[in-house]
Parts: C-alpha cells; structure tokens; sequence
C-alpha cells in the first residue's frame, strides 16, 4: 500500500495545505475529532490580538481593531460552510450553552407543547441541557431509537433536537427527511453540527432547519475551548426568544438601560461579553477552512476513509466496524468496536497515532483532510496490525485508564 499511497498523494489536489498546519513530526493524527490541528497562522494573529490590539491600544480596540463585530463576523464565515445567509449565525459561548439557549427559544415558540424528542446515545451535553430544563419544569424528555424518531414525533413534542454526525458512530442522520417529519408534526428542528462543520456539506437552509449549534474546535480548528456559533433561520429571528438575556444581547448594549430588550437580529443570540482571544483564533482556522472549501474536503475524506480500510484489509486487520460501511452515509471518522480497545489505542499513542477511545469499548479514527496524507492512512494501518498481531496492547501501562483521551 505504500506505493498506492504515494501515487494519491502525489494527485492530491489538497496536499499543499498540510504545510499551513502545524503537523508534528513522527505523528499521524487520527482523532476522530476532538481537537483539530493548530494552523501555522494562528500563533502570529493571537500575539498580534494579544501585544498589539490588547497590550498597545487597549480599550480602544474594541472599535478600532473591530472586537465588537468579532461574533457576527466569524458567525458570517462559518454560515456558507453549513448552508445559511451570514446574518443567521453568530459566534459565541459554547455548544453546551448555546444549545441551552435554542432548545429555551424553541419551547417557547411552542407553547402549550412540553416535549424534547432526542436518541439515547445522543452526545451527553445535548442530553443533560434537555435534562437541565426539564428540572425547571419548562420541558419533558422523550428518547426514542432513531429507526423510530418519526413514529416518537406527536402533538406534544416542541423539539427534535439531534447531532447530524454521530460522536460515536460517524452515522449521519437524513437532514432533510427528519427536519420535515418534525415540521409535519408541528415541531421544530435543532441540529448539533460539533461533528459535520468543515468535514462534509451541510445545507440548513436547503432543508428549511430551524436552529442549529455546532463547536469550532473540531474541525474549524479554532483551538481548545474554541468559541462555538449557533443558527437561527430567518423566519424566526423576529420572534425568537432565549432566556440568557445578558447585556450583549440588548438592542443597545451600552445604553446601559435596567430594562432588558432584545436586539433584533442573530446578535440577540449573545450574552455576556466575547472572549476576543479565542474567537480571533477561531477565525483564523474558520477561514482556512472556507478557502479549501467543504466539498473538497468532504471528497477526500471519504477517500481518505475507504484507503484506510483497504489498508486494514491488506494488513490482515479484522475489527468489528460499526460506523456504516457506505461512506456517504457517515461523517469523518470510522469507529470500530474491540474489548480491548482502550488499551489498542494507548499503544497507538505510544507510536505516535493519535486516535481516541470512546466508553465502553470504541476505537474511533478520525479523517481531517486538510492535513492528512495516504501515506498517513497507510502508516497508521501498518501500526494498528502490528499492535493487535504482537498483543502490545496488553502490556501493563496501556491497560490504566486515564481521564482524557
């Protein structure tokens, strides 16, 4: 495989692109996504945010350097890349807090219904928000397999709230067919896009979704706790409220009035004041991912994916896959199933192949083709065959968990 590697990288359209990252050397990074890699222009831009606009002129750079257009103008970069018109996203606080926010709004666009359809297996925070409002009395949780989230979607349920990738699986949810079956049955639509933003083709408003939130850490390479960006649909930008009613959400934030109202359009959205820092990074990594462009990207991962597995298959690896074999039908990553997976994987760490471990029993590789090569796919498959052949990961210091993987 190394020489049909070679060949594809050679015909790569995409491989100049791995020098604007900072790739380090003797790892193949195959997280599957958690936290993409730093982009080479990042440092320069943050020292820049951080001696230049902060440490020489101060206050005034929230006008002069413009740090108070910052949400609107990394939210307006990041909408192409999930189907929506600039004035419909805003970059802002994180996931979790953003989906708070959108599943508020949503119930009280429907009043008299109480009920948030969700998956079991959904990622936890989508989960624990649900759970964190249903404790205020304000929603009722309802969690049904998704072969039967249509039949689950009555005249009680508000929301549909699912994540369009999922976390564990890479399966992707029908976009269109279930944000109609819930328009059909009188709900709304909420999509997490922390899995699918700047890894495959989203289309919000193609298939008329009425809120979205999605992370920019992942695969817009906006760094560690990067800022998250929620969606809000035109239609519902007049009328949408949501219960953070914090000053940078007011029509006139520094009119500095007792009396809450809310700005008229995305920027209603904002609460409490943008930490400039992380969104000028995020920028930086939203931006290069926009001038690759989601198809390419899109394209080359799931060439990256099925060279993967044509490796495993050459190496003699054998492991349960249960990401869908059809790579339309999944996001970036393959995740295979192994009782032993957590050990497998810090044996590949070991190595220097980066990928993550997903409880109980996950082995989850993740395709970020801005930076990823075949020759890489092919290392990596050559490591994985080795250690499971060699019983490596059965060595005592892969066995110990650790927090974080």
């Amino acid at each position: 495989m190394p020489e049909r590697a070679a060949i594809l990288d050679a015909g790569d359209p995409l491989a100049p692109y791995r020098d604007r990252f900072e790739v380090p050397q003797g790892v193949i990074y195959l997280d599957g996504n958690s936290l993409g890699c730093l982009p080479r222009a990042t440092p320069a831009r943050v020292e820049d945010v951080v001696r230049g606009e902060w440490g020489r002129d101060l206050i005034r750079s929230w006008n002069s350097a413009g740090w108070i257009d910052l949400p609107r103008r990394v939210g307006s970069i990041i909408a192409p890349l999930i189907g929506a018109q600039p004035h419909e996203v805003t970059a802002c606080d994180t996931t979790s807090v953003n989906l708070f926010k959108l599943i508020a709004a949503a119930l009280a666009l429907r009043p008299g219904r109480k009920v948030v359809l969700s998956e079991p297996g959904n990622f936890p925070s989508d989960l624990y928000m649900i759970a964190g409002l249903e404790r205020q009395g304000l929603a009722t949780r309802r969690l049904a397999a998704r072969d039967h989230l249509k039949d689950a979607l009555d005249a009680d349920v508000a929301l549909l709230l699912l994540t369009h990738t999922h976390y564990k699986t890479g399966a992707l949810f029908d976009m269109a067919a279930l944000t109609r079956a819930a328009h059909e049955a009188g709900a709304l639509m909420l999509w997490d896009l922390s899995h699918s933003v700047g890894a495959l083709p989203v289309d919000l408003n193609g298939c008329e979704a009425d809120f979205a939130v999605g992370c920019g850490y992942k695969y817009l390479n906006g760094g560690p706790g990067a800022p998250a960006f929620a969606f809000v649909a035109d239609r519902h930008l007049a009328e949408v409220e949501q219960p953070l009613t914090g000053w940078m959400g007011h029509a006139s934030p520094f009119a500095f009035s007792d009396d809450y109202a809310a700005a008229p359009g995305i920027e209603k959205l904002l609460c409490g004041t943008p930490g400039i820092i992380g969104l000028a990074a995020l920028e930086v990594g939203v931006e290069l991912i926009a001038e690759i462009g989601v198809e390419a990207l899109y394209a080359k991962s799931q060439k990256l994916s099925e060279f993967f597995r044509q490796c495993l298959v050459e190496a003699g690896v054998d492991l349960e896959l249960v990401s869908p074999s059809d790579p339309a039908r999944r996001g970036s990553q393959l995740s295979f199933r192994h009782r032993h997976a957590y050990a497998i994987c810090q044996a590949l760490i070991a190595r220097g192949v980066i990928g993550d471990f997903r409880d109980p029993d996950i082995l989850r590789f993740g395709f970020a083709p801005a930076y990823l090569s075949f020759a890489d796919m092919a290392d990596a498959a050559r490591h994985l065959a080795e250690v499971l052949e060699s019983g490596e990961y059965e060595r005592e210091e892969f066995q110990e968990r650790a927090a974080v993987t």
